[in-house]
């Protein structure tokens, strides 16, 4: 294979590109991970995190990929047969059922068409005929990865509480977490499930649950089997910064930098903002290019990424394929029914201005190459909007 000069282009929604100082933390000796200077560093964390998820309760931090914190959210708050409300937004959405379902839960799936979130009116209308009060939990993903669409969670939970209905109630943040605002403690979430490898900016190997009380007192009657996805020994042990078996210690390391570049030195809402403003700017570019963004609901765009749906007749892994073959960038491809269909350009994580327009220009040089009908201004038009962001600013700093 012929060299590519300068570096690969990563726009894909996760995992991210990861920071050289996140790189060089990780290159740390490895330390004893039962020794005091580790103590440190797990309480360290263990705190960073619950002001990333914005909790004051438990969280606990695995070593496995966000499929595993998926798993333990259900197997340490529910019995075998539990039925569990989960709402269609995209395919990782169907992976969480998919997952319940070979546990022994009895997952009902409302549906969708992928282009929408959550709709809180429905869940709280299946809620209400819920009489007996069968369902055990509803699950919701925040923020689907397969589609850039957004769930309003704070109003699903208001949903909740207007059925008076007692479920659990979980959320996956996988692609949301350190890069969309979100409020674990305020918006009444049980169980939120999160992953390293998207806005906390760290490769994949983390998994989080952000934990409840009242998710904590179901886990003492839950009877799905667990033992390495068990609760109570993380957090005994995570008392004292500790685990109940090895560590990722080398990622522990990256997720200390990590947390004290998002938290103390950047700032949540400014990482927030920037998300917002990379997003805005995403999909001015795909308007102005004549394109369609799949997410129909503006209040439900996504921070995290932007899914571009193509013209009939026209493939998006042809598009994706050139522009990874001409421009040495890698985008998401689509997933499940949307295969084909669209492509993903992720703007989440250690991103700036700059890296989006580049972002953008490749993109726009591959759509014409690949002969879609396009109009030249989408990289003006993401351009046009940065500089007004930052003229903006410079006034209100006046």
């Amino acid at each position: 294979m012929p060299r590519n000069a300068g570096r690969h282009f990563l726009q894909i929604p996760g995992p991210t590109n990861v920071p050289d100082r996140v790189l060089r933390a990780i290159d740390f000796p490895t330390m004893d991970h039962r020794g005091p200077e580790f103590a440190e560093l797990g309480k360290t964390v263990l705190e960073g995190m619950k002001r990333v998820f914005r909790t004051r309760g438990h969280v606990v931090i695995y070593p496995a990929s966000g499929t595993g914190a998926w798993e333990a959210a259900l197997v340490n708050t529910l019995s075998p047969g539990d039925a569990v409300l989960m709402y269609e937004t995209g395919h990782f959405a169907s992976l969480w059922h998919k997952m319940a379902t070979k546990l022994g839960l009895k997952p009902e799936y409302l549906a969708s068409d992928w282009r929408t979130g959550a709709d809180p009116q429905a869940i709280e209308r299946r809620l209400r005929e819920d009489r007996e009060h069968r369902i055990k939990a509803v699950c919701i993903v925040h923020n689907e990865t397969s589609t850039g669409v957004t769930s309003r969670i704070g109003e699903v939970r208001k949903a909740i509480d207007a059925a008076k209905h007692p479920a659990l109630f979980m959320v996956d943040t996988i692609s949301s977490l350190a890069s969309i605002d979100y409020r674990h403690d305020e918006w009444g979430v049980d169980v939120t499930v999160g992953g390293s490898q998207k806005g906390l900016m760290l490769p994949p190997g983390l998994s989080f649950n952000a934990i409840s009380e009242k998710a904590l007192a179901a886990s003492k009657s839950a009877a799905l089997p667990r033992s390495y996805w068990g609760w109570d020994e993380m957090i005994a042990n995570g008392r004292n910064g500790y685990f109940p078996y090895t560590p990722a210690t080398n990622l522990l390391y990256g997720l200390r930098e990590a947390l004290s570049m998002l938290l103390d030195e950047e700032g949540l809402e400014n990482v927030f903002a920037r998300h917002q403003r990379h997003a805005e700017a995403t999909r001015r570019a795909v308007r102005a290019w004549g394109l369609e963004v799949l997410a129909t609901n503006p209040a439900e765009c996504s921070g995290s990424l932007t899914a571009v749906l193509l013209p009939a007749g026209h493939d998006a892994d042809r598009v994706r394929n050139l522009i990874l073959e001409h421009f040495d960038m890698s985008l998401g491809t689509g997933l499940g029914k949307l295969a084909g269909k669209v492509f993903r350009i992720g703007h989440l994580g250690d991103f700036n201005d700059l890296q989006l327009m580049g972002t953008l220009a490749g993109v726009e040089m591959g759509l014409e190459l690949a002969s879609v009908p396009i109009r030249r201004e989408g990289v003006q038009a993401a351009m046009a909007h940065l500089v007004s962001c930052r003229t903006a600013r410079e006034r209100a700093a006046a």
